[in-house]
């Protein structure tokens, strides 16, 4: 798939302003741009994108199926460039230094000279008028406003990309990426059947998983790095998120085979009885293990190992007396060879609800949306998704 970096960022607000305003005339009066200018700049864009994106006429002209779904990435992606002075070197060379932390590094990871990125993050400073990087010791670090500045243009970069994958799928072709910020809960049976029946689907659309907790992966989703979040969802939502939801999950209280609670006549009148290993403060999971022992009328016991691992958690009640609450698929294997017991359903009927996030107003591409109805299906709950 085509790089986004070459794109000249004026000449794509141009064919945004001749879909709006229908004529390459009125088009370079709203980019300070003569009409020969934009008309080489509209054949280069055709050229490179191999298709047509205007039919001509004398009167005017009329957007293609190409041009129209390009101008809407477009404007989402101005959307979050403060200022039109601001171009893709600039852009570029501010979200490398973000994502690497010093010039040196930036260099390495995006080809670019030194230099040039110097260069280039100062011109955007003058161009926005703010400080974005200021001297930290020897190295160098972003400002408050130049951390925000290159999320934004992280998320004007996920446009432009969904514009080329939508570009592409016009003319036939399956590519793009999907970056899946996979939680716990959705690595045990959901999303892996998903990935599955999705790859036999589309093969040529790639799928990046990036496995951690809802802290570690909820702010590159904010900034653009990772499409959606699949696993617990968080009540209430966060205003600049957008939540799903795919099933009910009922967590069950685990021991390994051969926990003395499980001679208990009453396991639920022994549960403050044994240490707990279970996720931190602030996780779903947490709070409804809380309220599972407020349903009992007592206070949760003290607990001497948070651990959001199910691969540890389960390792560390194989070899002691620990309890854990989770979901019976994310055991399903131990359950099945003995080596854990479900030692009751948690008390209070406890549910958490399963789903995806995405940023509150995101777009998906058709390969998204296809992925989407697939995760939809492997829930049990086809549904189509619509923006």
């Amino acid at each position: 798939m085509m790089e986004i970096w070459p794109l000249n960022l004026r000449h794509l607000r141009a064919v945004l302003e001749i879909v709006r305003l229908g004529s390459v005339s009125a088009a370079a009066q709203a980019v300070a741009l003569t009409q020969p200018a934009i008309t080489q700049a509209l054949n280069g864009l055709e050229r490179r994108f191999g298709q047509t994106l205007f039919e001509r006429h004398a009167d005017g002209m009329t957007p293609t199926q190409a041009a129209l779904a390009l101008s809407v990435r477009v404007e989402r992606a101005l959307d979050h460039i403060p200022s039109p002075r601001v171009t893709m070197a600039q852009m570029r060379a501010l979200i490398a230094l973000a994502e690497t932390g010093s010039y040196a590094s930036a260099s390495a990871a995006s080809g670019l000279s030194q230099p040039s990125l110097h260069r280039a993050v100062r011109d955007l400073s003058v161009a926005l008028r703010r400080t974005l990087v200021q001297r930290r010791g020897r190295g160098v670090g972003l400002t408050d406003i130049g951390l925000r500045t290159a999320r934004s243009f992280r998320l004007a970069r996920a446009e432009l990309v969904a514009a080329l994958s939508e570009l592409e799928a016009l003319k036939g072709l399956e590519t793009g990426q999907i970056a899946i910020g996979a939680m716990p809960l959705a690595r045990a049976r959901l999303l892996p059947n998903a990935v599955n029946a999705f790859h036999q689907r589309r093969p040529d659309i790639r799928l990046s998983i990036i496995e951690g907790s809802h802290a570690e992966l909820v702010e590159p989703l904010r900034d653009g790095e990772l499409d959606l979040l699949i696993g617990a969802l968080r009540q209430p939502a966060p205003a600049d998120l957008a939540q799903i939801p795919l099933f009910e999950d009922s967590p069950i209280i685990l021991a390994r085979a051969g926990h003395p609670i499980t001679q208990q006549a009453d396991p639920w009148a022994a549960l403050s009885d044994y240490p707990w290993i279970i996720a931190a403060r602030g996780t779903p999971l947490r709070s409804q293990w809380e309220r599972m022992f407020g349903s009992l009328g007592k206070q949760p016991p003290p607990v001497p190992i948070e651990c959001g691992s199910v691969i540890t958690i389960r390792q560390i009640l194989r070899e002691s007396d620990f309890l854990t609450l989770l979901s019976r698929d994310q055991v399903a294997v131990e359950l099945d060879a003995g080596i854990l017991s479900e030692i009751c359903a948690a008390p209070g009927q406890l549910k958490r609800i399963i789903g995806i996030t995405t940023r509150a107003g995101w777009r998906p591409t058709t390969g998204q949306k296809a992925f989407l109805e697939t995760l939809a299906a492997a829930a049990e709950l086809p549904k189509s998704y619509s923006a």
